[in-house]
């Protein structure tokens, strides 16, 4: 078992900035990697960003230029620094941990969430 939990949400003008933490605990040695998903009222679900063990990251394109995914392995901790934010990026932010090992032994634990409301 793996248990995320997520700080920094909050309320924010359009343009400003704000920095979400996650951090991990439990069994986290097998966890492969590490990302943030948000889902605004209405929508469904969709990634923000994600970085691997190695090291890649992939972004949605709405966030690329703007959003910066890191990560701190020696405390298993995921950030999102999120700049320029725009009224459109008010969702609540899901943090998400990939762990397993190998092929049909993959899963996905998620954090309880942060809302993060970027008002005009």
């Amino acid at each position: 078992q793996v248990q995320l939990v997520e700080s920094g949400g909050g309320l924010v003008q359009a343009g400003g900035s704000l920095r979400l933490s996650c951090a991990a605990s439990g069994n986290t040695l097998r966890i492969v990697a590490m990302g943030w998903y948000r889902q605004a009222p209405g929508k469904q679900r969709e990634l923000v960003a994600t970085a691997t063990n190695a090291g890649s990251t992939d972004y949605a394109y709405s966030v690329k230029g703007r959003f910066t995914i890191s990560r701190d392995n020696a405390k298993n901790t995921v950030y999102l620094q999120m700049n320029s934010l725009k009224p459109e990026d008010t969702a609540v932010y899901y943090c998400n941990a990939v762990w397993g090992y190998g092929l049909g032994h993959m899963y996905d634990y998620w954090g309880q969430g942060t809302q993060v409301t970027v008002f005009s």
